[in-house]
């Protein structure tokens, strides 16, 4: 464990509370939708809204888990502005991978009553192969259905090869998780470069890339592949985080007819929120300056 993650572990979850809240679209279903509608509303941004929570290990916390996307789907209804992201360690794989596909099943045909997209979110390495063995199952059956990989990971390549045929919708990013450098990069650096080529490779092998980066640099060299490979404007789309400032990219993007889609987490449990803010954290300390910079402007009433 690094010095930041240590640290970071040691912060008590109110703290982590506090520093976390610009990244958390509060703890109810209704205050996440309209977190994601008012991003559309007034600047033309899309959102994935997800439930915070990982690793459940009882049969009770995953039928909890299934009731709030299942009334997550109901209450976002049709609309145009948002899509879904669940992640396996929430729906069953504490049980077997058949058990867990069911239930990722049962919330996608739910959400095909809506026309609402879902994507599979990708954890840890633990768990690379049964989140993909679960799209590969699934795909056939949802077309719009998406999932994730993660560039630091040295298998990804071959991955994406292994989707071949598939027209798949995949979030690309470095990924959050930290891998044994054994089957992993360890270097910010060597695996935003990597990304770039994870970028080329799924333009070229037919898929629609989600490209999962607060970089401008990567942004825009990724905006300059598309160009060069004849890619149009509705063949992939960018994805951040909510609450990182970078607004003056995001609504450069959208003038020019580019999909910007925020990551729009929520937690009605603040404990499974947890173990997110403090990776978030751990990964980029500056979470931490930003809010405090915030705290200080609002108590100096420049806010």
């Amino acid at each position: 464990m690094g010095i930041k993650s240590f640290i970071v572990n040691l912060t008590p979850g109110p703290l982590v509370k506090v520093f976390a809240k610009p990244y958390i679209a509060g703890d109810s279903i209704t205050s996440a939708i309209q977190t994601a509608k008012d991003f559309w509303d007034s600047r033309q941004v899309c959102s994935t809204i997800d439930l915070l929570g990982e690793e459940l290990e009882s049969d009770e916390e995953v039928e909890y888990t299934i009731d709030v996307y299942l009334r997550l789907i109901a209450e976002l209804g049709r609309q145009k502005f948002s899509t879904i992201s669940l992640k396996p360690t929430q729906l069953g794989s504490h049980r077997d991978e058949a058990t867990c596909r069911e239930n990722i099943r049962k919330i996608i045909e739910a959400a095909e009553e809506y026309a609402i997209p879902v994507t599979i979110d990708m954890e840890d390495h633990h768990f690379t192969d049964l989140t993909l063995n679960i799209y590969k199952a699934l795909k056939p059956d949802f077309p719009t259905l998406g999932t994730v990989l993660q560039s630091r990971l040295f298998r990804t390549d071959q991955d994406i090869l292994d989707l071949k045929g598939l027209n798949a919708r995949i979030r690309i990013c470095i990924g959050i998780y930290n891998e044994p450098r054994e089957i992993a990069l360890q270097h910010k650096n060597d695996m935003k470069k990597k990304m770039l080529e994870h970028v080329e490779l799924l333009f070229k092998e037919g898929h629609y890339p989600e490209i999962g980066t607060h970089e401008e640099w990567l942004i825009r060299d990724s905006l300059e592949l598309a160009d060069k490979l004849n890619i149009s404007k509705n063949g992939y789309e960018i994805q951040m985080l909510m609450g990182v400032p970078r607004q003056k990219i995001t609504d450069e993007l959208i003038r020019k007819g580019i999909t910007v889609r925020l990551y729009v987490p929520f937690a009605e449990k603040w404990k499974h929120a947890t173990n997110y803010c403090k990776r978030r954290l751990a990964a980029n300390p500056m979470m931490a300056a930003y809010v405090a910079g915030n705290l200080l402007q609002t108590a100096r009433g420049k806010k």
